[in-house]
């Protein structure tokens, strides 16, 4: 497609990850992340006898990947809900387990898109950043509000930005003659904030504020350590999890997940370990997959993604 918006990132193997639970009759795949609906339409065309739930927090998102799944009628259910809202979301339709999970954890290629949402760095706009625009605060009120010990934190641990005092300093000085509103005033901050050697390394200087900002106001990796556990949970014995991550945070918390559930509980020293000790899942993945070059020249959003993949092979025996 000419518009790389539509681009679904690493799509091929996250249907050939979740194939071999999603041929059955009846079989309940979820999409976390709707978005633009890319891997919901590839799920539903691939594996006709499935059904899809989808779930997304941006109405906008819904209401666009809605007029894209139309074609496929009741086979598609889109709830607006935040993912880790997942348990209520089946619980409500009725559905005990799914066979098939899918979170891509990227900011919607609509919102990076989407001038006036503030998302993007490389164009002025305001600095909105929710995804849920109904709800929350958005990124001017972070800046123009945190304590800075606050903003430091937020920029050290989500945004890894090894600047972060340095910029705090320059925004506390700079809020105080006049409040943050829009993206440019912040990128152009940043750059004079820097020192020359970090400005060398790593592409747009404001990316890991960004970054920090965006997980900041939409609480994404408190929601992500609810979410994965649960989505885990949901999984029918056979069931599989496909998690597309873009930054090392999100990927580690994914990993700790999957680890703790492919790992033995049993107390060393056992001669036989009892079933409620055994693993829950099987890990799909050797790490993290990376997107091949080509992808990655043909879509260069895909260019951070990590993927990882499970399948659950027993019940959790309390």
């Amino acid at each position: 497609m000419s518009n790389t918006r539509h681009v679904p990132v690493m799509l091929q193997r996250c249907l050939d990850l979740l194939a071999p639970a999603l041929t059955a009759p009846g079989a309940v795949v979820v999409d976390c992340t709707l978005g633009l609906g890319g891997h919901s339409e590839a799920l539903l065309t691939r594996f006709p006898e499935a059904r899809l739930v989808a779930l997304d927090r941006d109405k906008e998102a819904l209401r666009l990947s809605g007029e894209r799944l139309a074609p496929f009628g009741g086979r598609a259910t889109l709830v607006h809900a935040v993912y880790d809202e997942l348990p209520a979301v089946l619980g409500r339709l009725g559905i005990p387990r799914v066979q098939g999970v899918l979170f891509d954890l990227g900011v919607s290629s609509m919102q990076l898109d989407e001038a006036e949402r503030g998302f993007a760095y490389a164009q002025d706009a305001p600095l909105d950043m929710r995804m849920d625009q109904t709800a929350g605060m958005s990124a001017a009120e972070v800046l123009n509000t945190y304590p800075p010990g606050d903003l430091v934190r937020i920029l050290r641990a989500y945004g890894e930005e090894k600047q972060a005092k340095r910029i705090v300093s320059a925004i506390v000085r700079e809020r105080e003659k006049e409040p943050f509103t829009t993206s440019a005033r912040l990128v152009e901050l940043i750059r004079d904030a820097l020192p020359q050697a970090a400005k060398r390394t790593g592409g747009n200087p404001a990316k890991r504020t960004f970054q920090a900002l965006r997980i900041e106001v939409n609480g994404e990796l408190a929601v992500l350590e609810r979410a994965i556990p649960a989505a885990v949970g949901a999984l029918a014995v056979g069931g599989r999890i496909a998690v597309l991550s873009y930054h090392s945070l999100e990927d580690r918390l994914v990993k700790q997940v999957f680890a703790a559930g492919a790992a033995t509980t049993a107390p060393p020293g056992l001669p036989v370990v009892p079933e409620r000790y055994q693993p829950r899942l099987k890990l799909l993945t050797r790490g993290a997959e990376l997107p091949t070059e080509d992808e990655v020249a043909a879509n260069r959003r895909a260019a951070p993604a990590r993927l990882r993949g499970a399948e659950r092979i027993r019940e959790a025996v309390e």
